[in-house]
Order: C-alpha cells, then structure tokens, then sequence
C-alpha cells in the first residue's frame, strides 16, 4: 500500500481542485444526523481541561478504562451522562488522511481528530502543516488494515477512494472490522470508493496529462477486467529547485534511482532529469510511480459491513448526494457500528505513531 513517495510532494499541487471544504461540510451534517457530538473545542476544554488527543499524547488516557465503558454500556444497552459521551464521540478518525487537508478542516471545527495513513511521505507533510496550524491533532503511520487505537472514536472517515487500495475482500473485511472495533457505540462509519462502472467504462486505458508551470504529470490507465483492478502509471516531472524529498526525507539527485517495492507491485524510478525543450535552460527532475486500485460493487460493500459486524446506514452517489445508480461512478457510504462485536476491545495496541 506504500505507493504514495516521490508524488507526496507534489499531491496537494496536483489535487487543488478536490472540494476538500463541501467533504467537510458533508461529514459534519452526517455527523449531527447521527448523533455523533460536535462540541466545540473551547467548551471541551473548559469542561475536561485537556482534550482526548492532549490526553493519547500525555499518556494520562487510561485506554482499558475507555473501552472498557464503552464495551459494557454496548453490552448492557446502557447510556452514559452526555458529559462522558461528548469527549469520545467527538473524535474523529481520519482512515487513510494523506496530507491532512481535510483533518486540518475538521479539526479547526472543533473535532478532536486522529489521521492514519500507511505512506510515510503523505503523513510528513501532514505534520508539516500541523506545524503551521498549531492544530492539535495526533498521526499516526500504519496500515488501516492493522488499524490499533487508544481507545473508541465516535466516527470514522475514509475519503477519496482510499479504501480501493486495498485489492482482496479479506483486506476490507479486515479493514472493516478494526473499524468496528475501535468505533464508539453507535458510532459511525463514512467512506467512499470508486465502482467498478468508473474504472471499466469511464476510465478505462484512458490517458490524462496536465502540464503546470513547474509541476505536470502523466497519467496513463490500465483496466485489468478479469481481477478489476485498475492500474495506474504516473509520471511527475517537476522543476530544479522545487524541493522534492525521497521516502527517507533527503532530497533526491538526478543520477540516483529509487526503486521501491509495494504491496501491490513496483512503484518505480525516481530522480531522472529531463530537459524542457521550449525553455532548454530549465530542467525537470522525472518520477515515476504506479499505483493500484481495485473497483467495487455496493452490494458487496454491503456484505463486507455485515460480515464485520457492522449495520448499513445509507449509500448515496457521491456526486449527486441522490440514489446510487449503474452509472453511479463514486459512492458514498454510513454504517454504524453493531449492537455487538467480537473483536476484543481490551487489548493494548503497540500503535506506532509519528505524531
């Protein structure tokens, strides 16, 4: 799944134009339907003195005494006051964050925010920006589908097809699982993915290309019909003196080559120099890295959730907000975690963190 390096420099250039503020919006009117607590930063820390995410950090959280109340009150059918409900469901989990972008919004509205990612670089420049903001959020460098927490969150996010990374059923069952694990009770689950109808028909072999001032790619497809599986090439040529860092944070030369092995192939070579023929005093380093990504059906996204022992909300276009259809090309997902769980809440994780 470490397929983000070399392009982690260049993502947030390259996906200016992704509506990161309408995400925001959207989950957090999600958020108030179904209960999950928006309390507002100022008048948490009134009232607890320390937020949940100061608490992990500090070390003062006693996480079995967390999900411990909160696997006997699921088991009990009992509520707490909202004084205790408030500081648990107003953590959020960002499954897949990247860059933080869209942690950074939901924490500045007052989400205690947690963001895991698998892709060392992706989640640099996270803390970069968390640096910046002065935001109190915790990131945390693992594989969703090893997924350990402190303690439950009242909600789950994974957006912008991060989910399709994971290419066999038992990486989202596993996924889905931790998830359930670690939600709050009666917390709730939101996430996207991109169908099967995308990939196969409004893909396809098609090629993109976008050329910036200092920065332009090429991105070339490739549908695999048989396994579903979509494959993407891309190549990144960027201007001398933009820095770009290799995956151990020092900057890459031209006649240095990085090959990388990923969980679903080659990422590819990094570091190539190229000369730009209209400005032949300028020159571009070129990165190459190849990404997959499997496409999926919402029944069987269905499934998966029951068979984690999640209950199914609502799905919805993600581009209408209306009823999924054929055509449907991106979709978003609610489920909440199940009445009851097997998965054993009261083990410690030895979650590393780069936070």
């Amino acid at each position: 799944m470490e397929a983000y390096t070399d392009f982690a420099e260049v993502y947030d250039e390259l996906m200016d134009d992704t509506p990161y503020e309408a995400w925001c919006a959207f989950l957090m009117g999600l958020f108030r339907r179904y209960g999950v607590d928006d309390v507002s930063k100022t008048e948490k820390d009134t009232n607890n003195d320390m937020s949940v995410i100061s608490k992990i950090q500090e070390g003062t959280t006693d996480a079995g005494r967390m999900t411990e109340m909160a696997e006997n009150s699921a088991e009990a059918g009992l509520g707490l006051t909202e004084e205790n409900l408030a500081q648990e469901r107003n953590t959020i989990l960002d499954l897949g964050c990247g860059t933080g972008t869209l942690t950074e919004l939901l924490a500045r509205e007052g989400y205690d925010m947690i963001g895991v990612d698998s892709a060392e670089e992706m989640l640099r420049i996270a803390m970069e920006k968390r640096e910046r903001s002065g935001l109190d959020i915790l990131y945390l460098l693992q594989d969703m589908r090893e997924l350990e927490l402190y303690g439950t969150v009242g909600a789950v996010v994974s957006v912008c097809d991060s989910l399709n990374y994971l290419l066999e059923e038992e990486d989202i069952r596993q996924t889905f699982a931790r998830v359930n694990n670690y939600l709050y009770p009666r917390g709730i689950f939101v996430f996207d993915f991109n169908t099967v109808y995308k990939y196969a028909v409004v893909i396809g072999d098609a090629t993109i290309a976008e050329n910036r001032e200092d920065c332009s790619f090429i991105w070339e497809n490739y549908y695999h019909e048989e396994e579903e599986i979509n494959e993407y090439d891309l190549t990144v040529f960027v201007a001398e003196g933009r820095s770009v860092s290799g995956a151990d944070g020092a900057a890459v030369r031209a006649e240095e080559t990085d090959s990388r092995k990923t969980a679903q192939g080659n990422v590819g070579e990094a570091g190539r120099e190229s000369v730009c023929e209209e400005a032949p005093n300028m020159r571009f380093w070129r990165f190459q890295e190849v990404h997959y990504q499997r496409g999926y059906r919402l029944e069987q996204m269905k499934a998966f959730l029951l068979q984690a022992g999640l209950e199914f909300l609502e799905a919805m276009d993600a581009d209408t907000h209306g009823d999924v259809t054929e055509e449907s090309e991106r979709i978003y997902v609610v489920a909440r975690k199940g009445e009851k769980t097997t998965a054993n809440q009261q083990v410690m994780p030895e979650t590393t963190g780069v936070s």
